[in-house]
């Protein structure tokens, strides 16, 4: 903005020395229509006439409009050209622009040269609606949307940040420093740059401007900056006058060498024709950008003329070389604005002049065109092949070509490659091409290709910080001075980071450097390598996000976390009530339900067909428990008849042995093995007691204490016989109740003191160990990937083994620590089992009961409803229900166990029996009135009617007692019956 500032505020003096010159209107310079046979459209050129480079842009533009016209004879207007010399400088450019509008009018320009002098000549432009087409300003500071009358017929040179990360990640380069002119034409590729190579997981570790006029020892200042980094991959993007210098003076400083790599943008390979021998020299092994230009018959035809007739008109232009893309697009240029003059139809300048009152400066004059617009809108829609290839342009700019990607070699360069938007890298343009790049000559002639970074850039070996430890030396260990004047360093860290050292894919020299300060903060040993103090650390360094703000980590290569250890002591248990603790009250819930259940079932199916399960309801309900908890010892002593009720018997017993065995060991294993306790199980329980806790010194998780609440209540301690005497006292004698502090060491402790302490309470996450690196440093990855390849072989459990003894030294202290009681989880397959077994029985019995007592059961509800319909008491469901109920009560007869019996009973005693016996409920009935009748016949329907889950043995006689209720309701089945008019068996 200050530069536009200063070109605007010089502009009114440029306007104002051309003040002398009269104003010139449209109608005295218009050309009478009886002396021109077209219309005559003023076009002005700016030019450096003064360089070999502007005479050939003039004799390339001339000879566009010539060749239009020879191929358009027939056209209707006709491009007058109007040359001007910019001196190759902003202000110059500018006076010529304005001279160009007022005093020749033209309607439209070309030109000038450079970016910051086409923005200038852009903005007069767009003030007197005159369109400005440049084939040269690609800088992507300026933009038609900013200057509506500027047309690029170039490409914008951001376009080329996207090839440029494509060479960067065909090699897997992730790090690159930029060079680049300072001035807008290479600072204004800088942001596009960026995202493309952040696109492409590379990311930009340095940009260096170089100034336009920097002397070399300004360069040499800037270059030993650049060697000084750790990457090797150089961006370029400047012109030929600055590039050229630039890689001479990186020859001298031996960056030309073996290992260093140049990437340049256009700025340097289109422009081969001007450098110097000694130039072109220096930069071998650059791979450098081109747009591409296909070598057409036409591009052939225009170049085999352009030297002829540069030779004809200027023989003191010797210096002829291969044309530039420049030279097409300047071509095309002047090409498209014939064409477009001929589309709009413009007659002839015609200019508007301001009405102001009292103008203040000569650009307040200056007339605005009326043609401006019109021949703007026919440029813009303007399309043809043209010698650089398809001329079309979109929000006022050529679209992006395709990209040579070229490698210098000897005396020019050579493709190697080729980009388009569509297929990115490729060979060449046929299809399927292969996706790479031909063979590269790099700087140095190495090899193999690059891999683009150095491990020192110094070339000295790495300096690596360790810390010095007082306690805890496994990890890192700084022994005495040797004799070699050099210290023993040991430890597991280091016997890790050697390890990874030997499986890099190149080799790395380095140098152990003990750092004393370690032990107050980590902080100052990792702000080692940030400040460049040393270039990498190696140590038990944990990775935190406040450090990776400052440096770079590899992945962790130990446990991540920490937590607290503490005392444990001995537990006798003295409860009255520890025969209940082997069992979880769930579990001791279950065992219940399921008694009651298996024993429910068994009287279920036993007590139609078995006396034992008979008797009154009181006796009937103790049976039920005590024959299911009876099991429990074994000791059940009632028969069992059906082999229903044994099969659940046989699966519940099998389930009570188990539960019994479990519950035998576990009590013993509480009343014979001492128990350890944690003394502390939680942290809130710290802050609640108001105990100190301890922690080792230089550690990060001193301020994550604190906010927790343990502020002025920490000590600080530095090895393992610290933390056991410490936790020893307790916190009440000086000593800790807790120790804070990472797993690893943790674990190194617990392996050394085996008894007397555990690990409790959450584990706080953190990343682990780490080694440490500087931001950005490529090692980072390769180092990543050596831990990773480390960790997956045996050596890594060998140096842990080495340094930490046998892993799972003190599993059976920790075992020994708490209870563990019997869930109802670790039965739970079992009692699924009987629970299935039990029920499916049940189910199979009622389904049983149901089909073979039918006839019976709809005779019982026959009765109940004869019954209920003239007392009306209860629903008729549960009228059935009753009725159900009361013949299941019934014992029944059929079975093997009742029909033996009565006929045993029958063959002694005869009728006398039943007169002498005591009366019971039910005698009345006709059935047993019948039974006393027919004494010793067995009826057929009781023979054909026999269960066959029934057995075929007799039981021994037994009084079957009835309590009254029961009779009570027996009797009322019997006059159910009498009414009916049916008697039922018993």
């Amino acid at each position: 903005m200050a530069r536009r500032s200063c070109f605007f505020f010089l502009l009114p003096l440029l306007v104002a020395a051309l003040a002398g010159s009269p104003v010139v209107t449209a109608q005295r310079n218009a050309l009478p229509a009886a002396a021109a046979a077209a219309a005559s459209v003023r076009v002005g050129v700016i030019l450096n006439l003064t360089s070999a480079v502007g005479v050939r842009r003039r004799v390339g533009i001339q000879m566009a409009v010539e060749d239009y016209y020879a191929a358009n004879p027939g056209s209707a207007t006709r491009v007058e050209l109007h040359f001007r010399d910019s001196a190759g400088d902003v202000l110059p450019a500018a006076s010529a622009a304005v001279d160009l509008i007022k005093n020749v009018q033209v309607q439209a320009m070309i030109g000038p040269p450079s970016s910051a002098a086409t923005e200038f000549v852009a903005h007069i432009g767009s003030h007197s609606r005159v369109p400005v087409l440049s084939y040269s300003a690609t800088s992507p500071s300026l933009s038609p949307a900013q200057t509506p009358f500027f047309v690029r017929a170039a490409v914008n040179d951001s376009f080329q940040a996207a090839p440029v990360a494509a060479v960067l990640d065909a090699f897997r380069w992730r790090a690159a420093a930029v060079v680049y002119e300072d001035s807008p034409y290479g600072s204004g590729i800088l942001p596009a740059l960026a995202d493309a190579l952040q696109g492409a997981g590379a990311k930009i570790m340095d940009r260096t401007a170089v100034p336009v006029d920097a002397t070399d020892d300004r360069l040499d200042a800037l270059l030993y900056r650049l060697r000084a980094m750790p990457t090797r991959v150089f961006v370029v993007h400047m012109l030929h006058n600055v590039a050229g210098r630039l890689f001479r003076r990186a020859k001298m400083l031996g960056m030309m060498s073996d290992g260093y790599i140049w990437v340049a943008t256009d700025g340097v390979a289109t422009f081969m024709d001007r450098f110097s021998p000694e130039e072109v020299d220096a930069m071998q092994g650059v791979v450098s950008l081109r747009p591409y230009v296909q070598e057409t018959d036409a591009v052939k035809n225009f170049s085999a003329r352009f030297k002829a007739r540069l030779r004809r008109d200027h023989p003191t232009v010797d210096d002829v070389r291969e044309p530039t893309v420049l030279r097409f697009w300047a071509y095309d240029t002047a090409w498209a604005i014939a064409a477009a003059a001929e589309s709009a139809g413009v007659a002839g300048p015609a200019f508007q002049t301001p009405q102001t009152s009292a103008p203040l400066t000569d650009l307040d004059r200056l007339g605005v065109s009326a043609t401006g617009t019109a021949l703007l809108n026919a440029v813009l829609s303007t399309t043809f092949d043209g010698l650089a290839g398809k001329f079309r342009l979109v929000d006022g700019q050529l679209q992006p070509p395709a990209y040579e990607v070229v490698n210098i070699i000897g005396k020019g360069a050579r493709t190697v490659g080729i980009w388009t938007p569509e297929f990115g890298i490729t060979q060449d343009l046929n299809a399927g091409s292969a996706k790479t790049l031909r063979q590269i000559l790099w700087p140095g002639e190495p090899r193999d290709t690059p891999r683009g970074w150095t491990v020192s850039p110094s070339g000295l070996p790495l300096r690596v910080s360790v810390p010095t430890k007082r306690g805890f030396t496994q990890f890192v260990d700084v022994g005495n001075v040797t004799a070699t004047g050099r210290r023993n360093i040991t430890g597991y860290c280091i016997d890790v980071f050697d390890e990874v050292m030997k499986i890099m894919p190149y080799p790395v020299s380095y140098v152990y450097d003990p750092y004393p300060d370690s032990p107050e903060s980590y902080e100052k040993l990792v702000d080692q390598v940030s400040s460049q103090k040393a270039d990498a650390v190696v140590g038990d360094v944990t990775i935190t996000a406040s450090r990776m703000e400052e440096v770079d980590f590899t992945m962790p290569f130990t446990e991540s976390g920490w937590s607290m250890v503490v005392a444990v002591q001995k537990e006798t248990s003295t409860s009255m009530w520890i025969f209940l603790q082997p069992l979880t009250t769930s579990l001791w819930l279950a065992s219940l339900a399921f008694f009651c259940f298996t024993g429910f079932v068994v009287w279920v199916i036993e007590h139609r067909i078995n006396e034992e399960f008979r008797g009154t309801p009181w006796q009937q309900f103790g049976l039920i428990f005590y024959f299911s908890f009876s099991t429990l010892v074994f000791s059940h002593k009632e028969k069992l008849e059906s082999n229903l009720s044994r099969f659940v018997v046989i699966i519940w017993v099998f389930v009570v042995l188990i539960l019994t065995s479990s519950y035998t060991a576990s009590l013993t294993s509480m009343l014979t093995v001492q128990k350890l306790q944690p003394t502390v199980t939680d942290v809130r329980e710290l802050l609640r007691r108001g105990d100190y806790i301890g922690f080792q010194e230089g550690t990060f998780i001193v301020p994550v204490l604190e906010k927790m609440g343990f502020e002025g209540r920490m000590r600080s301690y530095s090895t393992v016989d610290q933390y056991a005497d410490a936790l020893s006292k307790g916190s009440a004698n000086g000593g800790v109740a807790a120790i804070f502090d990472e797993i690893p060491y943790l674990k190194l402790f617990l392996s050394q003191y085996c008894n007397g302490y555990t690990m409790v309470g959450p584990i706080y996450k953190t990343d682990g160990f780490g080694f440490v690196f500087p931001r950005g440093s490529p090692m980072v990855a390769d180092v990543s990937r050596a831990i990773l390849t480390l960790a997956e072989g045996e050596k890594m459990a060998q140096i842990e083994k080495k340094w930490f003894g046998e892993p799972g030294a003190c599993q059976s202290q920790g075992s020994a620590v708490g209870s563990s009681n019997l869930s109802f989880r670790s039965f739970g397959g079992l009692f699924l089992i009987t629970g299935v077994v039990t029920s499916a029985m049940l189910l199979i019995y009622l389904a049983v009961f149901f089909y073979r007592e039918r006839d019976e059961l709809r005779a019982a509800e026959a009765a109940a409803a004869a019954s209920g319909s003239g007392s009306g008491s209860g629903s008729r469901s549960l009228r059935r229900l009753r009725a159900w109920a009361r013949h299941y009560d019934q014992k029944d007869l059929k079975s093997p166990t009742f029909k033996r019996r009565w006929s045993d009973e029958s063959v002694r005693n005869g009728s006398e029996y039943a007169a002498s016996r005591t009366p019971r409920w039910g005698d009345e009935s006709p059935c047993n009135v019948a039974g006393a009748a027919d004494a010793g016949r067995i009826p057929e329907e009781v023979v054909g009617g026999m269960s066959p889950f029934s057995i075929s043995t007799s039981s021994e006689e037994r009084n079957g007692a009835v309590s009254p209720a029961a009779a009570e309701f027996n009797n009322s089945s019997d006059r159910a019956a009498v009414v009916a008019g049916t008697s039922q068996p018993r």
